[in-house]
C-alpha cells in the first residue's frame, strides 16, 4: 500500500460491506438454527423407509451441514473484514498525527509516483518571505519522519495482503460449498500461515539431521496448530507428498547415523510417538481441504506410494510410510479410496504381499513409533486404521468391486504376517481390519460409540454387512480370530435384520442362514465372543419384543428360535466331531459378569428401556447352567438344550409384560403368564435349534 492509497483512504464502503457481511451472519445463524433444529431433527425422528430412509436423510443431513459452514465462513469473512478495517482506520491515523508531526518542523511528505515518497522541507528558508520564521528541523527529523511513515505503510500493507491471503485460502478450502475453518480475527489466520512455514521450512531443510530442540520445536508447532485448517494445508503443501516420504524414510532408518535419533534419549525417543500422532492428525486435516495444491498433493501421494525409497540399509514401499502415518487423524473419504484401491491393487499383483513388505531379506526399518511392539511394515495395518476413524469411507471401500474387490482381499483372500515378533498377541492388520470392517457396516467408529453417533443403516451399510458376512463365512475354521468380536458387533449393530434372519423359518430373510450359522460358529469358539455376540442378539429381542405390535405372538416365537439358533452354533463351535475341538483357551476361564450393561452401544432405536431387559436377560442367562460347560466346553445336545431355561423364562417375561393385554385376551390362547408363553417360547427354541442344526448337516 503506498502512500497516496492509505493517505486518501475512504473506509466507508468497506465499513458498508463489512455491515452487509453482519447481516449475513445474521440470517445465517438463524437459518443453521432453523437447519439444525428443525429440518434436521425432524428427519432424524422421522420412520422413513426406502430411498426417504437414505438419499433424502442423507441430503437433508447435508445441507444442514452445509448451512452451518456457511454460517462460520460468513463469520469468519466478518472478523477478518472488520479487523482489517480497523487496523487500515488506525493505520491512515497514524499516517496523518505523522504527517502533521512533520509539518510542525516543515517537513512534508509527498508521493514520487512509482509507489515511493520522499520527505522534503515546506518552505526553504532561502524562500522565507521577510519577518516571517519556519520551524527548524535537523537531518535526524527527516530521518525519522521518512522512517515512521515507512514503518506505517509497511504495517498497513501487510493488513491488507494478509487479509487477502488468508480470505483467498479459506474460500480455497472448499471447492463448493463453505469451508468450516474459524477464525477471530486477520491475525489468528495470518499466524496459523506463517507457522506452518515455520514447520515446514523446519521439516524441509533440516529433516533428520534437526537437532532436539529442532525437534522438539517442530513437534511443538505440530501439536499446537494440528487442527488449524489452514495450518494443516500450508504446512502438506509446502512440504509436499514427496518430501514427507523421504523425510520419513529417513527418520525411521534403523542406522540413522544423526544427531535426532543419536542423541534422543528414551524419553525423547517415545516422543517420537506423539510426532506421529501429531503428524498424521496435520496431514489427515489438510486431505479435508479442496484448494487446488491439496487436489494434486493427493493425486501425487496416491502415485507415490507405490514407489519405493531407499534408506540406508534397505529399500521402502511409500505405501509403508504413509499408512503409519494414517494412524492418526480424519482423512478425506475420496483420498482414503483411491489410495485404498491402490495399495490392493499393488498387493495382488506382488501373490504374497508379507514377502515384500517384509524386504525380501533386508534389515527393514522400524516405520511406526506409536507403542513399542509393531513394526510398521504392514501398511495395511495403518491403512485399515484410517478406515475405522472414517465410517463413509470404509463403507465405500468394503463395497467396491472394480478394479478389484477389496472386501473379499482383505476378509478372505489376502495372507497376513508377524509384524511384532517381539511380542505375542493378534495380528496388528487383522486387528485393524476387523475395526474398519465394523465401521463399514455400521457407520460408527467404534462398538462404544455414543449414542450419538448412532446411524440409520443405509442401503450402503447393508451391502457392506452382506459382503463381509459372506466372504468371512467362505473361511470356514481359518476365520481369523482378531475378528470375532468385531463381527459379533457387527450383527449386533444389524441386530434386527440378523435376528430376522436367524428366526425365519424358511431362511429368506434378508441375510443368508448359512453363513449366519459358520460366522456364529466361528465367534462362538472364543468364550468371550461368543457372549458379545449373545448379549448384542438379547439387545435385538428385546427391542423386538419391545416394538412388535400387529402380532405379538411373532416376537416371542422369533425370540424362541434366535435362542435355539445361537445353541446350535454354539454346540457346533465346541464338539465338532468332523474338525476336532474348535475351542479356544478362553473357554477355560470364569464367565465375566462385566460385560452386562452400559459398556454396550445402545443401537437400538428404543435405547434404554431395552438395555434395561437385555440386563435382565443377559444376566438370567448367565446363571444358566449352560455357563458352567467344563474345560473343554463340551456338552451333549440334551444338556446344552436343557441350560436355557433361565434365559427363555427371563425373554418370557419380558414378552408378557409388554403383551399381557393381548396375552391375557380369551381369543388368545396358550400365553397364560405362568404356562403358555414358557411353553411357546420353549418350542420355538427347539426350532431354532433344529434349524440351525439342519444347516449344520448340510454343510
Amino acid at each position: 500500500m503506498d502512500l497516496k492509497t492509505l493517505r486518501e483512504g475512504n473506509f466507508a464502503l468497506l465499513g458498508e460491506a463489512i455491515n452487509d457481511w453482519s447481516d449475513v451472519v445474521k440470517k445465517l445463524q438463524t437459518m443453521e438454527t432453523n437447519a439444525r433444529d428443525d429440518l434436521k431433527a425432524k428427519a432424524d425422528k422421522a420412520n422413513w423407509a426406502g430411498v426417504n430412509a437414505t438419499v433424502s436423510r442423507e441430503f437433508i443431513t447435508k445441507t444442514a451441514g452445509e448451512f452451518t459452514d456457511a454460517h462460520t465462513q460468513a463469520t469468519t469473512i466478518h472478523n477478518i473484514l472488520k479487523d482489517t478495517r480497523d487496523e487500515l482506520v488506525s493505520y491512515k491515523k497514524q499516517l496523518d498525527q505523522a504527517l502533521e508531526r512533520g509539518q510542525k518542523k516543515n517537513l512534508t511528505v509527498t508521493s514520487t509516483g512509482d509507489g515511493g515518497f520522499t520527505v522534503t522541507m515546506i518552505i526553504h528558508p532561502d524562500r522565507v518571505a521577510s519577518g516571517r520564521e519556519v520551524p527548524e528541523h535537523s537531518p535526524q527529523d527527516a530521518e525519522h519522519l521518512r522512517d515512521d511513515i515507512q514503518r506505517i505503510l509497511n504495517r498497513a500493507t501487510e493488513s491488507d495482503t494478509t487479509a487477502a491471503q488468508v480470505l483467498k485460502a479459506i474460500a480455497d478450502q472448499a471447492e463448493v460449498g463453505f469451508s468450516g475453518a474459524a477464525y477471530g480475527d486477520r491475525d489468528a489466520a495470518v499466524d496459523a500461515v506463517r507457522k506452518a512455514e515455520e514447520a515446514a521450512k523446519l521439516l524441509k531443510e533440516n529433516g533428520d539431521e534437526m537437532s532436539p530442540e529442532e525437534f522438539q520445536k517442530l513437534n511443538g508447532l505440530l501439536a499446537s496448530y494440528k487442527n488449524d485448517p489452514l495450518f494443516q494445508e500450508k504446512f502438506a503443501t509446502q512440504v509436499g507428498p514427496k518430501g514427507m516420504l523421504e523425510f520419513w524414510a529417513d527418520l525411521s532408518s534403523p542406522d540413522n547415523p544423526n544427531e535426532l535419533t543419536r542423541t534422543l534419549t528414551k524419553t525423547q525417543l517415545n516422543q517420537l510417538g506423539e510426532f506421529q500422532k501429531n503428524l498424521g492428525v496435520v496431514l489427515g486435516g489438510a486431505t479435508q481441504s479442496d484448494s487446488p495444491a491439496m487436489r494434486q498433493w493427493e493425486n501425487d501421494m496416491v502415485r507415490l506410494s507405490g514407489e519405493r525409497y531407499k534408506t540406508r540399509g534397505a529399500e521402502i514401499w511409500g505405501y509403508q510410510i504413509m499408512s503409519n502415518l494414517m494412524r492418526t487423524g480424519d482423512y478425506d473419504d475420496q483420498f482414503l479410496n483411491k489410495y485404498g484401491n491402490s495399495l490392493v491393487a499393488t498387493e495382488e499383483k506382488m501373490k504374497l504381499p508379507g514377502n515384500y513388505w517384509q524386504g525380501m531379506g533386508q534389515m527393514m526399518p522400524k516405520m511406526n513409533f506409536i507403542g513399542d511392539a509393531e513394526f510398521g511394515r504392514d501398511p495395511m495395518t495403518g491403512f485399515m486404521t484410517a478406515l475405522a476413524n472414517s465410517p463413509d469411507a470404509a463403507t465405500e471401500f468394503f463395497n467396491t468391486k472394480d478394479p478389484q474387490d477389496n472386501a473379499q482381499w482383505v476378509l478372505k483372500d489376502r495372507p497376513s504376517f508377524d509384524d511384532s515378533p517381539l511380542k505375542d498377541g493378534p495380528n496388528e492388520a487383522l486387528d485393524a481390519t476387523g475395526k474398519a470392517m465394523f465401521a463399514a457396516v455400521s457407520g460408527a467408529t467404534s462398538p462404544d460409540a455414543p449414542r450419538s453417533e448412532f446411524v440409520e443403516h443405509s442401503t450402503e451399510h447393508k451391502e457392506a454387512m452382506k459382503r463381509s458376512l459372506g466372504f468371512l463365512a467362505a473361511t470356514g475354521n481359518d476365520f481369523p480370530a482378531e475378528l470375532r468380536d468385531d463381527m459379533a458387533f457387527a450383527m449386533g449393530s444389524h441386530g434386527g435384520t440378523v435376528h430376522r434372519a436367524m428366526s425365519d423359518p424358511l431362511g429368506t430373510h434378508g441375510l443368508d442362514a448359512d453363513q449366519l450359522l459358520e460366522v456364529s460358529k466361528q465367534i462362538s469358539r472364543n468364550k468371550d465372543a461368543y457372549a458379545e455376540l449373545t448379549t448384542q442378539m438379547h439387545r435385538a429381542i428385546v427391542g423386538d419384543i419391545q416394538t412388535e405390535k400387529a402380532h405379538p405372538e411373532d416376537s416371542l416365537d422369533r425370540a424362541g428360535r434366535t435362542i435355539g439358533f445361537l445353541e446350535e452354533a454354539r454346540y457346533q463351535a465346541t464338539n465338532d466331531k468332523k474338525d476336532g475341538d474348535l475351542t479356544d483357551a478362553s473357554w477355560k476361564k470364569a464367565w465375566a459378569y462385566h460385560i452386562i450393561g452400559g459398556a454396550l452401544t445402545p443401537w437400538h432405536p428404543a435405547g434404554d428401556a431395552v438395555q434395561r431387559g437385555v440386563d435382565l436377560v443377559t444376566s438370567a442367562w448367565l446363571q444358566d447352567k449352560q455357563n458352567e460347560i467344563n474345560d473343554t466346553a463340551t456338552a451333549n445336545h440334551k444338556e446344552t438344550y436343557e441350560s436355557r431355561n433361565g434365559e427363555l423364562r427371563a425373554l418370557a417375561d419380558i414378552w408378557y409384560a409388554q403383551n399381557e393385554k393381548w396375552a391375557e385376551d380369551p381369543t388368545h390362547e396358550g400365553y397364560s403368564k405362568n404356562h403358555g408363553v414358557y411353553s411357546v417360547i420353549g418350542a420355538s427354541a427347539n426350532d431354532g435349534n433344529k434349524k440351525a442344526e439342519g444347516i449344520a448337516e448340510d454343510q
